[in-house]
């Protein structure tokens, strides 16, 4: 099995690092998960946003991504059941090896 990196974006910066992130730990064979939350959602909206599609799986707070008045917006690589609670969040660092904040 893989090991697995988890990665919480809880900011709207730094997507070019995320990608490098996330493209480096799958070259190496890692799984990558990430969580966005708080202002880390706005970058789903972002245009090289879907540069990550294939690199990570990953889920967006649904409250947050409201709350920014996304609702009914696209998340590029990602279908409804990528939107989610904290508790999705949990769930990720209790499965990762690893766990990066940005």
């Amino acid at each position: 099995m893989a090991e697995k990196l988890g990665i919480f974006v809880s900011s709207d910066q730094h997507l070019r690092h995320l990608i490098g992130i996330s493209k480096a730990a799958k070259k190496a064979g890692k799984d990558v998960v990430i969580f966005f939350t708080h202002k880390g959602v706005l970058l789903t909206q972002d245009p090289d946003f879907s540069e990550l599609a294939g690199y990570a799986r990953y889920s967006v707070c649904n409250v947050n991504f409201e709350g920014f008045g996304f609702k009914g917006k696209q998340v590029p690589g990602m279908d409804e059941t990528g939107f989610a609670t904290q508790a999705r969040h949990g769930e990720m660092i209790e499965e990762c090896d690893r766990y990066l904040v940005l």
